[in-house]
């Protein structure tokens, strides 16, 4: 199976959702999705920006693309992780969030 069938089916189940209701959401025939979430077929471009709007996430994370300049490929998609959860927050969930690692990182300068 591909990267973004994969991550199809990951996010729908960050999300809760099944592929009928991610299709719904990307306004796409429920068949045509399911042909990209089992990996037989590949979205154009415009269809996979939709996509990765209506499921909040980006086209790079979709198709495993990695933009980050980390030397650790665990922390990379670790951070890659982090940003796409927080895709689906709440601002002030955000907020916590930001303030917890800024914590943590505090914490760890005074040891």
């Amino acid at each position: 199976m591909d990267t973004l069938a994969r991550r199809l089916q990951e996010r729908a189940q960050q999300l809760g959702i099944s592929n009928a209701e991610a299709a719904r959401r990307v306004g796409l025939d429920e068949r045509r999705y399911a042909h990209y979430a089992s990996g037989r077929r590949e979205p154009d471009l415009a269809t996979l920006v939709r996509i990765s709007d209506a499921l909040g996430t980006s086209p790079n994370w979709l198709l495993g693309v990695t933009v980050s300049t980390a030397q650790d490929a665990h922390l990379a998609a670790l951070v890659e992780r982090f940003a796409n959860a927080a895709n689906g927050m709440t601002k002030q969930e955000i907020e916590l969030c930001v303030i917890q690692a800024e914590a943590i990182v505090a914490a760890k300068n005074r040891a």
